[in-house]
């Protein structure tokens, strides 16, 4: 495959030839809402460097994500709509991108980039879906969807962490977001002499919410929801480190030829307010939109978008209104930084460069849909219409039948699909046509066994593979040993013998198996065994073919209840 290269080392936007290809910092939070900045209208957060870079930059006022994490991300990284790329839902074995998917991070290291990722991934745990396995050359992350989630180092709580930095995990000291902007400065500094490509992806504001009381302090008294003053504070804490990292370049002289990008994943999981506030105080703030993360509502997946780079005129405080998406970032900065895309990869998104320089340029997209493939909680299999959103203009048709005019009715309180049936067929057109394309690329991603990258590697429950359904992913599930199994979908990358090792928590814990019996079943074979009681793990030992295939466990209890063993590590011995 031909990947980008880089035009002769120079760059060209706006008629005004760079000297040196422009660094790019994207910063994209967790969980933010369009309204959870003060700069979008919130009276109560205060958000000031996030303010002063609003005032700065131009900014996309109708810029659409997907209603939750690792579609997003999918997105962001391929260019492709997420439902291409296999990673399409949080787990379920449905967050791992393709193996043939080509990123961001891919386009930007070919082209002499140096490359980071920061914090959140989300989009693969395992070779050969891991961050350093998809472009990026410096790699510090926690695993999994947040920090204490199952695939997460054992105990993390977002102070004085164990983080993965390259393959190896570390002790760091400090409240998380206070980490990742440090080692995000420190990766600017050892980079400075180089182009570089960070993707600055934090946990904050996800859940569990947490956040030196200094930061929460200040909304305690005016945001009564549970857990709404460490959301707010968690955002504050955020500003506060954007503000640094901005410093920081400027210190170094690299401000004026940097790429500063600042978005979120998805909408507001906390800032609409909710149970718990008394009447006539503060229930949050949404810009007068309905709807937040998990939904198909304006709300859920309209997110702010400020973007600012002096040496390309990217600056003024000006507002873009065009229909933009997560699709169109990857084109969008293989133009600005003069890079060239390989015109036989298939991309979804296209490039709205020119909208940034002039705002009365072409529309560069019609159309977007945004769909949750089964549901918020995964309710059913994966199929056309259920939560799905066409957005064209000022439309947006929801499952198929519901009509909005968001340019009139921002809140969607009016189903106007009787008075517009034209539109409402044409939507339904465009959606036809997305799903004959993206639905036969739904298929199951296969983690690698015996990776020469990653041997031993550990598998976690939250990949297992169900027909609906999310299977245990965070240890509130887990510690209730949840009777439950399902597949991995692996590849045998080499032939050999492999060691299954069965446990129920991490190695970490110290936490004895609380089995009788265990069975295994790949390629065909199948292995009992019977527990020893107190034992923490279980042992097994295969020879197993190359090829893909799948892999199950199970642990019977003395009812013969059974479950699987939610931490499965696999060695090619």
């Amino acid at each position: 495959m031909n990947f980008l290269k880089l035009v002769g080392c120079l760059s060209f936007i706006s008629g005004v030839l760079l000297a040196q290809p422009p660094n790019v910092i994207l910063i994209m939070t967790d969980d933010q809402g369009y309204g959870d900045l003060a700069c979008h209208g919130n009276p109560v957060i205060q958000t000031p460097n996030l303010d002063e870079l609003h005032a700065e930059s131009i900014r996309l006022t109708d810029y659409h994500v997907s209603p939750f994490c690792t579609p997003t991300r999918a997105a962001l990284m391929t260019g492709r709509y997420p439902a291409r790329t296999g990673a399409y839902r949080t787990s379920s074995g449905r967050s791992n991108l393709h193996h043939d998917e080509v990123t961001i991070a891919n386009y930007f290291a070919n082209a002499g980039y140096k490359t980071g990722l920061i914090a959140k991934w989300h989009l693969g745990d395992n070779a050969p879906c891991r961050p350093q396995d998809r472009g990026f050359q410096e790699v510090l992350w926690h695993k999994g969807g947040g920090i204490g989630q199952a695939p997460d180092y054992w105990q993390n709580d977002q102070f004085d962490d164990v983080y993965e930095r390259n393959g190896k995990y570390e002790k760091f000291t400090g409240y998380a977001t206070d980490v990742w902007f440090r080692e995000s400065m420190a990766f600017v500094e050892r980079n400075q002499k180089n182009p570089f490509f960070l993707f600055l992806a934090t946990n904050a504001p996800h859940s569990p919410y947490k956040v030196p009381e200094k930061w929460a302090t200040p909304y305690r008294d005016t945001v009564k929801w549970k857990s709404g003053a460490e959301f707010y504070g968690m955002i504050s804490n955020l500003d506060h480190n954007v503000g640094l990292l901005r410093k920081k370049l400027d210190q170094l002289g690299l401000s004026e030829n940097t790429i500063f990008i600042f978005t979120t994943d998805n909408g507001t999981a906390k800032g609409r307010g909710g149970p718990g506030a008394e009447q006539g105080t503060f229930r949050g703030f949404n810009a007068g939109m309905f709807g937040q993360k998990s939904t198909i509502w304006e709300g859920g997946h309209r997110v702010p978008f400020f973007i600012h780079w002096p040496a390309g005129g990217l600056v003024g405080g000006a507002d873009r209104t065009n229909l933009t998406a997560h699709l169109d970032i990857l084109p969008t900065l293989a133009e600005l930084c003069g890079l060239k895309l390989d015109p036989s990869r298939h991309l979804d998104g296209t490039s709205f460069a020119d909208h940034l320089t002039n705002e009365v340029a072409k529309p560069h997209r019609d159309h977007l849909v945004v769909q949750l493939h089964g549901g918020t909680r995964f309710s059913q299999k994966e199929g056309p219409w259920v939560m799905s959103c066409v957005l064209e203009g000022k439309w947006r048709l929801l499952e198929g039948k519901a009509l909005y005019d968001v340019s009139k009715d921002l809140m969607q309180r009016h189903d106007i699909s009787e008075k517009h049936p034209a539109v409402v067929a044409r939507l339904r057109k465009l959606y036809e046509a997305f799903w004959e394309s993206v639905s036969p690329r739904m298929t199951p991603v296969c983690l690698d066994l015996g990776n020469p990258a990653e041997n031993p590697t550990l598998l976690c429950s939250q990949d297992w593979r169900l027909e609906t359904g999310n299977p245990p992913w965070n240890f509130a599930e887990i510690n209730q040993y949840k009777k439950i199994t399902g597949p991995w979908h692996v590849s045998v990358t080499r032939q050999g013998k492999y060691r299954f090792t069965l446990r129920q928590f991490p190695k970490e814990a110290g936490k004895p198996l609380r089995a009788v019996r265990a069975k295994v079943k790949i390629a065909g074979k199948e292995a009992v065994q019977k527990i020893a009681k107190g034992v923490q793990f279980v042992d097994f030992e295969l020879d197993l073919p190359k090829g893909e295939t799948t892999l199950e466990t199970f642990l019977y209890t003395e009812k013969n209840e059974v479950g699987g063993a939610y931490f499965t590590e696999v060695k090619l011995l």
